[in-house]
C-alpha cells in the first residue's frame, strides 16, 4: 500500500464515522440525546473511530493541515477509550452538535478522488 493510500484510508474513517455520527442524532436535542443510551455508545464509538484514525496520521500530516482540531480528536478518544467513567455528556453533544458539522467538510476537502479504474 502507498503511503497515500494509508492517509487517504484514514480520512475516509474519519470522514464515515463523523457523517454516521451525525445521523446518529439527527432531530434529536440534547435531552433526547441524553435519554438514548443506545445513540450515546453509538456516538461514543463513532468519535473513538474518528480520534483513532487521527492519531494514526503522521505528525508531519497533521502539522501540514493545522485547520483540523487533531490534537482535541485525539484526547477526546483518549477519554473514551480510557477514562469512560468520566465523560462529560455534554461536551460530547457539543462536539457532534457544533465540531463535527464543521469538521465534515474540511475532511471532504482533504480526500482524494477515487482512482478511476479504467471504465
Amino acid at each position: 500500500m502507498r503511503p497515500e493510500d494509508a492517509v487517504a484510508g484514514l480520512l475516509w474513517d474519519m470522514r464515515r464515522a463523523a457523517g454516521e455520527t451525525l445521523r446518529f442524532v439527527e432531530g434529536l436535542d440534547y435531552d433526547q440525546f441524553i435519554a438514548n443510551r443506545q445513540v450515546r455508545l453509538a456516538v461514543e464509538r463513532a468519535l473513538e473511530i474518528v480520534g483513532q484514525a487521527a492519531r494514526r496520521l503522521s505528525s508531519e500530516f497533521k502539522a501540514a493541515h493545522p485547520e483540523i482540531p487533531w490534537g482535541n480528536m485525539i484526547g477526546q478518544r483518549n477519554v473514551l477509550a480510557h477514562e469512560y467513567g468520566d465523560i462529560d455528556t455534554a461536551r460530547i453533544w457539543d462536539v457532534v452538535s457544533h465540531r463535527l458539522p464543521e469538521l465534515v467538510p474540511q475532511l471532504d476537502a482533504l480526500i482524494p478522488p477515487l482512482p478511476d479504474d479504467g471504465d
